[in-house]
């Protein structure tokens, strides 16, 4: 029986990164994973090889809109589908081979397999048992699916299956216009297929401010995406090779169907908790079926931590990475410190969406006194040399003490420009002190300063 500091259950963003911050903190740390290979739903599954189809697919894109336009003379390279899902295949190794490397370098151990805690001090995997002081939980999360409908990874599909379909499909429908749904709906439309987004909810993107979700709505369908809002799905029905999509309208209650070769469920995700034994431990959870933790990630039973999409808020990587540092940093004896109000969100569509902090909506049902600078990529130089002036940055700035309450990008680049903004509101920035600072030319980042600019007396280039 191997004893440890720390065992870390999942291996996924949360789960790795806690794992090696322990292990530099100079605990003895292992990590229990079942799958094959490190880094979790977002390695494997999710994030790293959804934005390898993402580039691949702008890249055409670029080459069947832009090119010519740029004196790239020729013919637009056809799609090898086999090639690129190798490209994806290999953007996947290199990244959690990485992490295996990082684990020896930090010394952590892997404990290979589905980890169960029979109790209090005790991870058991496959037969033997571990003992540990303190247990992280970052076991991560599962595709939440829909009442009558039946993920076969298909025809009716999950993300998984979305990322390695046999072939191309013709007619795709999506289930939910968050944010999974529509980049890989934006994926298979730049493919050639025709893609239809069916949403519950009258906007998408929901929790999104509403005038990016309008602005971004109107981007998506001028590059060919359909959208059915306010549509509750009633069913899947399936045949060998084909697939119907019932759903009735909010508005009338009329009942329409769609036909598709490939139904992609992108309803979100619920925690995945099976099999670790947290009822008879008396763990306590949420009626969503989270786990409950308090302002230093502990559960309600001594030594059991639990971090990432098990627990509440934002199921995102940075997050569960975020408390997988704080949780280690805790256990270490040191303060551990999540910023809860500066987590950024970005869709990776193009153009990009970034948004951090609050919403318009939001500060309006705060009843928050705020002012709003706005500046449209249209205005920016780099932006129009670079077929990239779609959108807007939107800067929400306390309207008596100018400090920055929120931000909102649609635009090349927003996931990597929202940062600045990140940062300024960590330091408790206002818009002025955005404007006041000397931004290189020409580049994207320039609007970012010119939405501060018009917080103030207005922007220079609008």
């Amino acid at each position: 029986m191997a004893s440890y500091d720390v065992i870390v259950i999942g291996a996924g963003p949360g789960g790795y990164v806690s794992a090696i911050r322990a292990a530099q903190l100079g605990l003895k740390t292992a990590c229990v994973e079942g799958r094959e290979t490190l880094g979790g739903t977002c390695l494997n599954v999710g994030c790293i090889p959804s934005k390898a189809l993402l580039h691949a697919t702008h890249q055409l894109h670029e080459a069947e809109h832009n090119f010519a336009a740029m004196g790239l003379k020729g013919k637009s390279p056809s799609v090898d589908w086999n090639q690129m899902q190798a490209y994806k295949g290999d953007v996947i190794g290199q990244n959690t081979k990485g992490i295996e490397f990082l684990f020896k370098k930090n010394k952590v151990d892997w404990i290979k397999g589905w980890a169960t805690i029979p109790e209090a001090g005790k991870v058991k995997v496959g037969d033997e048992v571990h003992e540990a002081k303190n247990i992280i939980i970052a076991s991560g999360s599962e595709v939440a699916t829909l009442p009558g409908v039946t993920i076969d990874e298909e025809i009716v599909v999950s993300s998984t299956g979305a990322l390695s379909l046999p072939k191309i499909p013709k007619k795709m429908v999506v289930i939910g216009a968050g944010v999974i749904g529509l980049e890989l709906g934006s994926v298979y439309k730049r493919l050639g297929a025709e893609v239809t987004v069916v949403e519950y909810m009258d906007a998408i993107t929901p929790g999104q401010d509403a005038e990016v979700a309008r602005a971004f709505q109107k981007l998506l369908q001028k590059q060919g995406l359909n959208f059915v809002l306010g549509a509750a799905v009633q069913g899947v029905e399936t045949t060998k090779s084909k697939a119907k999509v019932t759903y009735k309208l909010k508005k009338d209650d009329s009942e329409h169907t769609l036909d598709a070769d490939v139904v992609l469920v992108a309803t979100g995700r619920k925690p995945f908790t099976d099999g670790l034994g947290l009822a008879a431990l008396g763990v306590e959870m949420t009626d969503r079926g989270q786990i409950k933790t308090n302002a230093h990630w502990q559960t309600n039973v001594p030594g059991i931590y639990a971090i990432g999409d098990v627990i509440t808020g934002p199921m995102l990587a940075h997050k569960a990475e975020d408390e997988g540092m704080a949780a280690a940093e805790v256990i270490a004896g040191k303060h551990g410190h999540v910023n809860y109000g500066v987590i950024p969100g970005v869709i990776y569509t193009h153009p990009e969406v970034g948004s951090v902090g609050a919403t318009e909506e939001q500060l309006k049902a705060e009843g928050r006194a705020y002012k709003v600078g706005k500046f449209s990529f249209m205005g920016n130089g780099r932006a129009k040399a670079n077929f990239a002036a779609d959108g807007f940055v939107k800067l929400l700035a306390d309207k008596e003490t100018d400090r920055i309450l929120g931000c909102h990008i649609i635009g090349p680049m927003a996931g990597d420009l929202i940062h600045e903004i990140c940062v300024a509101m960590e330091f408790g920035a206002s818009a002025e002190d955005i404007a006041l600072t000397c931004h290189a030319h020409p580049t994207y980042s320039e609007a970012v300063r010119e939405a501060a600019l018009a917080c103030g007396d207005g922007a220079i280039h609008a």
